[in-house]
């Protein structure tokens, strides 16, 4: 039987000044699949990806991941193992000192050897063409290398599944460019990115929806 990895069925969820931001929205992401949601600035993208992760509890509605209802926050605890969040500002992501301190701390938390760890950040700079940023201090970075790296921090981890929250915004195109072919080429990956930029969900997703008035259209 094939389950969903990520699973919604009618989460609904309000801010104060904001009213309703997602009305009854049902959703479900399959492993192998590349799913794009497109929105408008406000439409509640993000906060969308912040129910998955359990970073904001929806007033209504189930959250399934991995075939388990997630409810309190212990719940989510393993969901954030296996599951990684691209978030819209790279800042929010990035706090070590260099580069190659900031790709180790995912695996090192996960408790892989040192030796491991090497390997993994040179595989990860290699895969993501930032093997020149590796002793860099994270802070200077450029917003388009830092996205670079907040997506290495992310891959380090070997998540089952990617959430990526607007990727290439304010990115050049070469960025953007190679954002789009690692995504592509990338054939085990499943992930749901959202975006503002139908261009680049176009190319890289299989499956598009529109969120609008709260809920998501195919």
């Amino acid at each position: 039987m094939n389950i969903p990895v990520i699973e919604l069925a009618g989460i609904s969820i309000a801010f104060p000044g904001r009213g309703k931001v997602l009305s009854d929205l049902d959703f479900s992401l399959y492993a192998g699949e590349k799913v794009g949601i497109k929105g408008t600035n406000g439409s509640g993208k993000t906060t969308l990806l912040h129910v998955m992760m359990g970073l904001i509890k929806p007033d209504a509605g189930v959250i399934k991941i991995f075939g388990r209802e997630r409810k309190e926050e212990k719940d989510f605890r393993e969901v954030r193992r296996h599951i990684g969040l691209l978030f819209q500002d790279s800042d929010d992501q990035l706090f070590s000192p260099t580069v190659e301190e900031d790709i180790a701390f995912g695996p090192l938390n996960l408790r892989k050897s040192r030796e491991e760890v090497r390997r993994i950040v040179e595989e990860m700079c290699t895969l993501l063409g930032i093997e020149n940023l590796r002793d860099r201090f994270s802070h200077t970075l450029s917003h388009g290398e830092k996205r670079l790296v907040a997506l290495a921090t992310i891959l380090a981890m070997e998540p089952r599944v990617l959430l990526l929250d607007e990727p290439t915004t304010a990115l050049d195109e070469k960025t953007t460019r190679r954002i789009e072919e690692l995504l592509v080429s990338q054939k085990q990956l499943t992930y749901c990115i959202v975006s503002h930029d139908m261009n680049f969900l176009g190319k890289v997703s299989e499956k598009l929806y529109i969120l609008e008035k709260g809920r998501l259209e195919g």
